[in-house]
């Protein structure tokens, strides 16, 4: 099944994320997430740990995937939301695209256990909860200006602070399908070795 597929169930929205959705939605929202997530990473414990190092078609290994996680969060919430200038923690992991930036994580070389990588995510998971009960039903629509700093999301930009919690969503829905859909793949391969 290639991404076009994949694609085609809806996304978020499936979730109930929408215009309209207030913070009791978001952490909702948030929880069903970390749920299916959980769920992944108990398929991914079944495997040999030198498997989630290994990538599949070409695309980001189980653990890569989980160090990008916490990127997203940190420039969506850490810098869009809190307004944090530099809130990259040294595992996280920036798009393969993406011009290096001082101040921005991008080891591809190290690998970190999968606890490591899901004590960085528990972490980070906390953050998007303590931000939206920060911001309130009353501030969502609010807009930030992404402060000085490194360069994501860019210096300057302005967002309302809504559109940076549902890029988290989309980013940890995708993503968790797409590691889904790898995850068979290894599974099958430690079967058949």
């Amino acid at each position: 099944m290639d991404d076009e597929e994949w694609m085609q169930d809806g996304g978020p929205a499936l979730i109930g994320v929408g215009a309209e959705t207030d913070v009791a939605g978001y952490h909702e929202a948030f929880r069903h997430l970390e749920e299916l997530w959980d769920d992944t990473v108990g398929r991914a414990r079944a495997l040999d740990p030198a498997l989630l190092h290994a990538q599949v078609g070409g695309e980001w290994s189980f653990t890569e995937t989980l160090r990008h996680l916490p990127f997203a969060t940190e420039s969506w919430v850490g810098r869009g939301v809190l307004q944090l200038p530099a809130p990259w923690h040294p595992l996280s992991l920036p798009w393969d695209q993406m011009e290096d930036s001082p101040g921005i994580p991008r080891d591809r070389a190290v690998r970190p256990s999968l606890d490591e990588v899901l004590a960085l995510r528990a972490d980070r998971q906390a953050l998007v909860h303590r931000a939206l009960d920060q911001v309130g039903d009353t501030h969502l629509d609010d807009v930030c200006t992404i402060p000085e700093g490194s360069a994501w999301p860019p210096p300057g930009e302005q967002l309302p602070l809504r559109e940076c919690f549902n890029t988290v969503i989309n980013e940890e829905w995708w993503h968790r399908r797409f590691a889904e859909r790898d995850l068979a793949v290894l599974i099958e391969r430690e079967a058949s070795s």
